[in-house]
């Protein structure tokens, strides 16, 4: 039995294909070794892996994560995931390169993480040929929920966010200033706190059209004018991207991309499908 994954900062999409060629689709939580490490991961895996999984008999698994870009990172994950499925052979990799196979096969382009955290490439058919590196929660993640999550915050705890939204906010979440800050500078996973409420934006974007088109379209004007303008030749290649965010605002990312004259190719919330296609079509 094989195992296919792809895992976010938030969420990980898990495929088995068993003996006799079944798909079992299954999640857990995301395990970005940047936030998770080693422990975190292997006592989560143990706890919430469905109860009809037997991880001794798995042969191989495949896992692409969010932070698995350097080789201490992929140990990490490795490492955790080998005290689990310990019979298996672990291989693990980029989201990134997980994204490329699932939007472009085996034909070069360019390819985009737009979700919890950000990413871009160019894909060459077999690897990823050149990345700008995103920076990550801190330093950048432009266009991602993580990015836009932080915009609302600061737009609320200022008071910046239109009156009747804010209301709303406090209503569903109860979060004082306080709360805020102590999420973000003294708990862990602050990037994920923060892109959760990309989808309390989501929720009214009909409602307070103009703000959320404002809080959006800054997000992935910013997204192009800090990665995807930099890259050789950019809009003689269509936008291919994966991920909640680019799906869920794709009306506002294909306006967006017009007006640096980009195409819009494929757009897709996860991977996880086209991906395990692919290794299918390679066993």
């Amino acid at each position: 039995m094989i195992v296919i994954a792809d895992g976010g900062s938030t969420k990980t999409n898990w495929c088995l294909i068993n003996e006799a060629g079944r798909k079992i689709h299954f999640n857990t939580e995301g395990y970005n070794p940047y936030f998770a490490k080693q422990d975190y991961i292997e006592n989560s895996l143990r706890t919430t892996l469905p109860d009809s999984l037997d991880p001794s008999k798995l042969d191989e698994v495949y896992y692409y994560g969010a932070g698995c870009s350097t080789d201490a990172n992929k140990k990490i994950v490795a490492d955790a995931m080998q005290k689990v499925f310990v019979n298996a052979k672990i291989n693990v990799d980029h989201d990134l390169l997980a994204s490329c196979r699932a939007l472009l096969g085996d034909e070069p382009g360019f390819a985009a993480i737009l979700g919890t955290g950000t990413n871009t490439c160019l894909y060459d058919g077999k690897g990823i040929a050149l990345n700008i590196d995103s920076l990550g929660y801190f330093l950048g993640d432009e266009g991602s929920g993580s990015n836009i999550g932080k915009r609302l915050l600061a737009d609320y705890m200022k008071g910046f966010m239109p009156k009747g939204l804010s209301e709303s906010f406090f209503n569903i979440y109860g979060l004082s200033n306080e709360d805020i800050f102590d999420n973000i500078y003294n708990k862990p996973l602050p990037n994920r706190f923060c892109a959760s409420f990309s989808k309390f934006l989501y929720d009214f974007k009909t409602v307070y059209t103009d703000y959320a088109e404002d809080v959006i379209d800054t997000a992935f004007t910013a997204f192009f004018e800090k990665l995807v303008i930099h890259y050789p030749n950019y809009n003689k290649h269509l936008l291919n991207v994966v991920g909640s965010v680019g799906y869920s605002f794709r009306d506002r990312l294909s306006v967006v991309a017009d007006k640096y004259e980009m195409g819009v190719g494929k757009i897709i919330r996860s991977p996880i499908d086209d991906l395990v296609e692919y290794h299918l079509s390679k066993r």
